[in-house]
C-alpha cells in the first residue's frame, strides 16, 4: 500500500499574510548578514484551490516552506521510514527541481524533471543522510506560458507501526466562536478527519459552543465523530484530562490530539501528526509549533525545553525566537534546518499515544500552567519522548499580549512549576529554583506589584501543606486568587475614557535614549541597586503628593523592574492596550511580604527533601484515572 504522510496545501482562507508559509515565489539575498527579498511576486490570486497553485509565465516558484517543504530529519531520526516518494502533478510546460538541506541550512539539488502538458513526476528519495537536520523540497520553473501545481504528496510504502486513529480533545473556556471555527475547519477537511476517531469538545464555560447559531449545522455534518462533553471549570488540566479518559475508553483510537480553544487549525497538521505518530519506532509525544494568531507569519515555539538548575521552561535557541517568515523564508534560516529535540510541547496542539496515558497517567491536577511540561518530562522518564514536529503547527493566541504573571494566574505559575520541580528535578534542594524564585518575589515587591506575591505566597504555602492540596482546591483556587485581587487597586484596568488619567512628572521613555545608562543592572551594579532599592522601600515611607496622585507614566515595554522602583507611583499601560494600571508604593506591604518571602523560601529548602518524597509517592493517586473520574464525578 502506499501511505500519505503529507500533501502539499495552501491556506484555506484568503489571507495574504499566510503566503510565506506555503508558498514563495520571490528572490532573495543576504545583505549584511541578513536575508532581503529581492522581488516580490507573491499573490493570493496565485492560489487556486486547497492543493493547487499557478507558477506565472517565466517565474520560478519555491516550495521550500513551513508548511509545504517535508521535514526529513525527523522522519529519519524518530521512524523508521528510509525510502519517501514526492509526487508532483503539473499542468503546463516547466521544469521541476528537487533539493534537499543538510543541518546547517546548506542546500542541495537531488533531482531535476522536464514535464509539459497533464504531467506526473515522481522522485524517489533516501531519508539516510538527515542525521542532524535538513527538508527535502521541491521548486517549479514555468516557460512561455503559466503552470498550474494541480497537486503533490509525499508518500512511503512503508508499514506504519500502528493504524490507530487519534480522538480530538478540545478544552474550552467562553470561547465559543473560535470553537465553531475549529468545528468548521475539520468538517471542511475529509482526509482529516479519515483518521480522526472521535471530537471530545470538552465545554467548560456559561457561554456553551452548543448554544451558538452556527452550530446545528456543523454538528450534523460531524455527525457521531463529535461528542460535547460538559462539566464544571476544572481548567486546561480538567479538560484534557477528560478527554483522555473518554479517549482510554475507545478501542479505534490509538491517541488523543489536544488542542487549545483559542486557536486557528491548519487542518492537515492535525493529519501530519497523527502519520509521524503511527510511525515512529516507539509511542511518541507529537507536539505542534505555534504561530501568532494575530501576526501571522510570526513563530513563537519551536522546540521546547525544561532548564535543570532554574527549573524553567524556555525556548531552545530562544534568542532567536520568534521567527518572522517575512523576514527571512526557510532557505535563508539556517537555524530551522538543524533537528531541535524537545523537552516537551505546550498543549495548544499535541498528540498524546494512548500507551503513553495507559503507562504514566492522566495530567497532574495542576488547573492550568506546567501540566503539558509536567507530563512530557513524567513520560521522558517512562522511555516515552516528545518531538515537537515541524510542518505541524496552529495560531494561537500569544502570549505578547497578556500580564499572566501578574494576574490571577501567578498562584499557577508559582505553584506548578515548583511542584513539577518536586516531581521530577534531580538538582539537590531543586537547584536554584528556590533562589530564582525568591528574586522573582523581590523583583515584583520592587515594582510595587504586591499582588502576585500574595498569590505566591498562598502557593508556597499549598506546596507546604501536602500534595493533596492540589485535588482539594481545584476548583476553588482560581476563584480565590481572584477575589484576592479586589484587595489591590494595581488590579483594576482603568479604559473609562472619561477617566482621564495624568502622572506628575509625565511619561518616562527609554528606548529612544543611550541604551547601556537604562540597561538592566548586572553582577555589582545589580547587587548595589538591589540594596538600595530594599533599603529605599523599607525606610521610607512615599512621598503623599505620589501616593495622591502617580509619580511617572510607563509604556508596557519601558516598565521594567529595574526603572519602576526609582519612582513612588507609576501609571503602566496593560499589556493588551486596553488602559491602565496604577502602582502605588506601600511600605508596610513591602516589609511585611519581603519578610514572609524570606521566611516562606527557608522553609521550602528546609523541607525540600519531604516534600520530595510526598509529593512522588502521590503522584500515581493524583495522575489516576480513578481519581479524575471521582472529580469529574463518575466511577471507574
Amino acid at each position: 500500500m502506499t501511505f500519505v504522510l503529507q500533501n502539499v496545501v495552501f491556506p484555506t482562507d484568503r489571507d495574504p499574510d499566510l503566503l510565506p508559509l506555503y508558498i514563495d515565489p520571490d528572490t532573495w539575498s543576504v545583505i549584511d548578514e541578513k536575508p532581503v527579498r529581492v522581488t516580490n511576486n507573491a499573490q493570493i490570486g496565485d492560489i487556486t484551490g486547497r492543493t493547487s497553485a499557478r507558477v506565472a509565465a517565466r517565474e520560478r516558484t519555491s516550495f521550500a516552506t513551513y508548511f509545504n517543504a517535508f521535514p526529513a530529519a525527523y522522519w529519519q531520526h524518530w521512524t523508521s521510514v528510509r525510502r519517501i516518494r514526492l509526487t508532483v502533478r503539473t499542468q503546463g510546460t516547466a521544469t521541476v527541481l528537487v533539493y534537499r538541506s543538510n543541518g546547517s541550512g546548506v542546500q542541495q539539488r537531488i533531482d531535476t524533471a522536464e514535464v509539459e502538458g497533464a504531467a506526473e513526476s515522481s522522485f524517489d528519495i533516501a531519508l539516510t543522510q538527515f542525521s542532524d537536520g535538513g527538508w527535502i523540497w521541491f521548486d517549479i520553473v514555468s516557460g512561455e506560458e503559466d503552470v498550474e501545481l494541480l497537486g503533490a504528496q509525499w508518500t512511503t510504502e512503508h508499514e506504519p507501526a500502528r493504524l490507530g486513529r487519534a480522538s480530538l480533545g478540545i478544552t474550552t473556556y467562553n470561547k465559543p466562536t473560535y470553537c465553531v471555527d475549529t468545528l468548521a475547519a475539520l468538517a471542511d477537511s475529509p482526509d482529516v478527519l479519515d483518521v480522526v476517531d472521535r471530537v471530545f469538545l470538552i465545554d467548560q464555560g456559561t457561554d456553551r459552543v452548543d448554544a451558538q447559531p452556527a452550530f446545528p449545522e456543523i454538528a450534523s455534518r460531524l455527525g457521531e465523530q463529535l461528542q460535547v462533553i460538559t462539566q464544571p471549570n476544572l481548567g486546561g488540566s480538567g479538560g484534557f484530562s477528560r478527554s483522555m479518559v473518554e479517549t482510554l475508553k475507545r478501542e479505534d483510537s490509538d491517541f488523543v490530539q489536544l488542542l487549545d480553544d483559542d486557536v486557528r487549525i491548519e487542518p492537515e497538521s492535525i493529519r501530519r501528526s497523527v502519520m509521524f505518530g503511527r510511525y515512529t519506532t516507539r509511542p511518541t509525544i507529537v507536539g505542534a509549533h505555534m504561530f501568532d494568531l494575530l501576526d501571522r507569519p510570526r513563530l513563537h515555539a519551536w522546540a521546547e525545553v525544561v532548564d535543570e538548575a532554574p527549573f524553567m521552561w524556555r525556548n531552545l535557541y530562544q534568542e532567536q525566537m520568534p521567527h518572522d517568515f517575512r523576514e527571512a523564508n526557510l532557505r535563508q534560516s539556517p537555524l530551522l534546518h538543524m533537528r531541535m529535540d524537545a523537552d516537551y510541547n505546550g498543549w495548544w496542539m499535541c498528540l498524546i499515544p494512548k500507551a503513553a496515558i495507559e503507562a504514566v497517567g492522566l495530567s497532574l491536577p495542576a488547573f492550568l500552567k506546567w501540566d503539558d511540561a509536567e507530563f512530557s518530562l513524567r513520560a521522558r522518564e517512562a522511555g516515552i519522548p516528545t518531538v515537537s514536529l515541524p510542518g505541524a503547527a496552529l495560531w494561537h493566541v500569544s502570549w505578547v499580549g497578556k500580564d499572566d504573571a501578574i494576574d490571577w494566574q501567578a498562584y499557577f505559575h508559582a505553584r506548578n512549576r515548583i511542584v513539577s520541580a518536586l516531581l521530577h528535578s534531580e538538582a539537590p534542594e531543586g537547584g536554584t529554583l528556590l533562589r530564582h524564585s525568591r528574586r522573582v518575589d523581590l523583583k515584583h515587591l520592587m515594582s510595587m506589584q504586591y499582588y502576585p506575591v500574595e498569590l505566591r505566597h498562598l502557593a508556597l504555602r499549598d506546596i507546604l501543606s501536602g500534595p493533596a492540596h492540589m485535588r482539594r482546591t481545584l476548583t476553588t483556587r482560581m476563584p480565590e486568587a481572584r477575589e484576592i485581587a479586589k484587595r489591590y487597586p494595581e488590579t483594576v484596568v482603568h479604559k473609562d475614557p472619561s477617566e482621564v488619567l495624568h502622572s506628575r512628572r509625565g511619561r518616562q521613555v527609554f528606548r529612544l535614549r543611550r541604551r547601556n545608562e537604562f540597561d538592566s543592572p548586572e553582577g555589582m551594579r545589580l547587587r548595589v541597586f538591589t540594596a538600595k532599592t530594599i533599603a529605599n522601600h523599607w525606610l521610607h515611607a512615599p512621598d503623599p503628593r505620589n501616593v495622591e496622585t502617580p509619580e511617572v507614566e510607563f509604556g508596557k515595554e519601558d516598565a521594567h523592574w529595574w526603572r519602576v522602583p526609582l519612582f513612588d507611583s507609576a501609571l503602566v499601560s496593560a499589556a493588551d492596550g486596553s488602559g491602565k494600571q496604577i502602582y502605588t508604593r506601600d511600605r508596610a506591604k513591602f516589609r511585611a511580604m519581603l519578610v514572609e518571602s524570606v521566611r516562606l523560601h527557608r522553609r521550602l529548602r528546609r523541607e525540600w527533601r519531604k516534600l520530595q518524597r510526598a509529593y512522588r509517592d502521590a503522584l500515581p493517586e493524583l495522575v489516576s484515572e480513578g481519581a479524575w473520574l471521582e472529580t469529574f464525578g463518575e466511577k471507574k
